[in-house]
Formats: C-alpha cells, sequence, structure tokens
C-alpha cells in the first residue's frame, strides 16, 4: 500500500481499542534488550501493546529501535556538548555514507523537506530566513511540482510560504520555468503516476540551474536507495530515519549540496527567528541515528529478505488451510518495499468482513494490528495485507494462527 492508502485506512479504523496487553514479550535482536528494564511505563500505564503486522507506520509506533541505538542515546546523553559541531560531525558521517556532500539530521522526514525548501528559498540570507514564510518580495518564491506529485505531503513545502506552480508534461514544465522558480519537487513514490520520470526531470532542472528535491521517505528498502538519488544527481534527498533505518521515529535526514545544507541549517534549531525553531532534534537522538545508519547500511540484506519470505510462508500456509481463502504475495514497486502478503475470502464461504476481522484481531490477546486492501474481485469480502518485516522472531506463528482461527470461525462448513 502507498502511503496515501494506508492513511486512508486510518483515518476509518483508529488504533484506538480495548487495553490488552499482548502477553508476548519484544525478544527481537531488532529492538529491545535481554536486561529486564527498571520501570515498564506503558504497562504501568495501562497502554496497549500489540504485535505489528500492518508496517512502520507513524500512527503505529513506527519500527523499533536496535539495542546499538539505544546504546547511542544512553551514552550520549551523559555530557554536555555544542549541538553545531554534533550537527558537522554527524552530518559529515552521513554525507559519507550517502555519496553527498553535506547532511543534517532532521526531525523527521518532513522537517526535511520543510528545511530543504527553506534552503532553496533563502540561500545564506539571513533576513530572508528570518522573513519566511512571507515570500511575496522574493526574487525567487516559486516550486514547480508534477500534478501527480501534488499530494499531501506537499503541505510541509506550502509551510515556507511557497508558490506553487503544478505541471504535467515535459512542455508544460520547460514553459513553467522562470526567473521565479527555486526549487523543483519530486515525490519518489508517485513516480509511477507522473509523465516527467527522474533524469528527465533533473536535466531540465540542471540545464536552467534549478535546485531538485527528492522525498524519499519510506522508500528505503533497498538500501542503494539511501545514495541512488544522491548519484542521480539530485541537489537534495530527504528520508526518514524512524522506518526501515530503525533510528529514532522523530529523526530523518536531509542530504545533498554542501551549500544547500548550510542554508537549510539556518533555517533550524540552535537558531531562532526561523521558520524551523519548533522542529528539534536532540543530541541523543542525531547519536541515535547515526548508529542506526551505520547498522542498517553494514547488515546482511539478503538474509534479512530470506527472513521475510520465510515469516510470510508461515502466515501463508496456515490460513491457505481455510476453505475459501486465497492469497498473493506482492512486494510494493517503490514505498515500504518488503515481502506483504495478501490474504483473500470468499464472502460465500467465509462470513466475515474485513472490518470485522481487524477487529477481532486488534482485541485480541495478543492484540495484532494488520493491514487492509481492496478486494480484487466482487465474491470476496475484502482482505488483510500483512506485512512481516517489523514482527520479532516467532510473532509469524502468532499471527498465522490468529488469522487462522478467525477465518475457521466465520466458515460456513
Amino acid at each position: 500500500m502507498k502511503r496515501r492508502d494506508l492513511i486512508k485506512y486510518l483515518s476509518v479504523a483508529p488504533l484506538a481499542g480495548t487495553v490488552i496487553g499482548s502477553g508476548v514479550p519484544f525478544r527481537a535482536e531488532a529492538a529491545t534488550s535481554a536486561v529486564k528494564p527498571k520501570r515498564d511505563l506503558i504497562n504501568e500505564l495501562g497502554i496497549r501493546r500489540f504485535i505489528n503486522a500492518s508496517g512502520p507506520y507513524t500512527a503505529i509506533s513506527a519500527s523499533l529501535m536496535h539495542d546499538e541505538v539505544l546504546d547511542a542515546i544512553n551514552s550520549s546523553s551523559k555530557g554536555f556538548v555544542m549541538y553545531g559541531e554534533v550537527q558537522d560531525k554527524v552530518g559529515a558521517k552521513i554525507a559519507e555514507i550517502c555519496h553527498s556532500e553535506a547532511a543534517m539530521v532532521t526531525a523527521g522526514c518532513s522537517s526535511a523537506l520543510l528545511l530543504g525548501t527553506a534552503a532553496a528559498l533563502t540561500g545564506m540570507d539571513r533576513n530572508k530566513v528570518a522573513q519566511l514564510p512571507n515570500v511575496d518580495d522574493f526574487d525567487k518564491n516559486e516550486v514547480i511540482v508534477q500534478k501527480s506529485h501534488n499530494y499531501g505531503y506537499i503541505h510541509v513545502l506550502n509551510n515556507t510560504g511557497i508558490k506553487k506552480v503544478l505541471v504535467e508534461t515535459s512542455e508544460e514544465l520547460e514553459k513553467a520555468i522562470s526567473s521565479k522558480t527555486a526549487l523543483m519537487y519530486f515525490l519518489n513514490d508517485h513516480t509511477p503516476d507522473g509523465k516527467i520520470k527522474h533524469q528527465e526531470w533533473l536535466a531540465v532542472a540542471k540545464k536552467n540551474n534549478i535546485p531538485t528535491i527528492i522525498d524519499i521517505a519510506a522508500d528505503v528498502p533497498p538500501v542503494e536507495n539511501l545514495w541512488k538519488f544522491n548519484d542521480m544527481g539530485f541537489d537534495m534527498v530527504c528520508v526518514s530515519g524512524g522506518k526501515a533505518i530503525r533510528g529514532p521515529q522523530s529523526t530523518g535526514i536531509l542530504m545533498g549540496r554542501k551549500d544547500l545544507i548550510a542554508a537549510a541549517r539556518l533555517s533550524a534549531p540552535p537558531d531562532n527567528k526561523n521558520i524551523g525553531r519548533g522542529m528539534k532534534v536532540n543530541k541523543e537522538e542525531i547519536f541515535g541515528l547515526y548508529a542506526a545508519l551505520e547498522r542498517y547500511v553494514n547488515q546482511d540484506h539478503d538474509k534479512e529478505w530470506k527472513m521475510w519470505e520465510s515469516q510470510i510462508a508461515v502466515i501463508d500456509n496456515a490460513v491457505k488451510k481455510v476453505k475459501g481463502v486465497s492469497t498473493e504475495v506482492v512486494i510494493p514497486p517503490i514505498h515500504n518495499r518488503t515481502p506483504n502478503l495478501s490474504i483473500f475470502w470468499d464472502s460465500a464461504a467465509i462470513k466475515l468482513t474485513t472490518k470485522q476481522i481487524t477487529e477481532k484481531l486488534r482485541e485480541g490477546n495478543p492484540s495484532i494490528e494488520v493491514g487492509i486492501r481492496s478486494a480484487s474481485v466482487p465474491s470476496q469480502s475484502g482482505a488483510l495485507n500483512i506485512t512481516v518485516w517489523m514482527l520479532q522472531p516467532g510473532e509469524e506463528k502468532i499471527v498465522a494462527k490468529r488469522i487462522q482461527e478467525e477465518l475457521f470461525k466465520a466458515s460456513v462448513s
């Protein structure tokens, strides 16, 4: 599912549910320490724990951090440092890893988009930095966007005060460029929807000396995407730090041209009188993201993919034992590109709607969150979309058993 599909789902199926502990410890190497915490605030406050078979979405806590990340956070919390030096040193390391001239840690991918746009509007002019989002008298205040990329996340760019110019074809793009053009924005997840692809978009931008920014928030894996778009020639690349990278959920990365990253930092904390003052990312999170990125880049990605496939197979084999059930393994082309299992059932054989089964899984013990997708044929009641990459070892068996149980219960024969 694309981000827009998940958001639509969450808007009609809120996560609020019966407060039930899962009874299943999160014991994976992916996230937790074997040392029992001194205080368990989740249980203490009666907050529902659940098995995440839906994906690394913000509303459901995104991903879980590895022990190395938590160690980096804890160790860096024990002393005072200069914030700018942390961004300098960590940014240089991130830039080296991701093949960019410079980088900075931001308060999520959304923050990276806003700060990158601000950089294109102001450059190193502190008077302009202080003036945002009032850009009416700026020499350059327009951002060109493909109509198919004019999706919800563009609101972040709008917050800088930009004048948005929509185009659909190459001819329209050429005509839209003027002395007022400050930036060209590309939403990678919507690449198939647009008539202008990466290389052509970049060629036009380079010819006219216009900076480009690309949103690849959830477009990792594959790991190569962390440097692919820098190598391709985008001037700024924005990615989330709290999804596949498994850094703090409140982090992101803005990377790209050195002059633009320097300008972006003028609109970010710790400076004041700027549009990004509220987008604080503390030193612990910066170090945590760096540790997470380093670990992610160096891990065995082929081994991880095979593990996902084996987890998918466990669930697939279990649910197909129920008469009237069919499945399909789907790998999204861009967004959250990992193996997904779509589970369909015949409405004549199984009297259960998608909403009913998601509620039963949510309210059960252990509580399980799953994704949904539309039925592929009229005879189907609906479908579940299971993502395994946020599962802890062994949880695929629990998910398989619970879905199988609910489908069996609702079977006509």
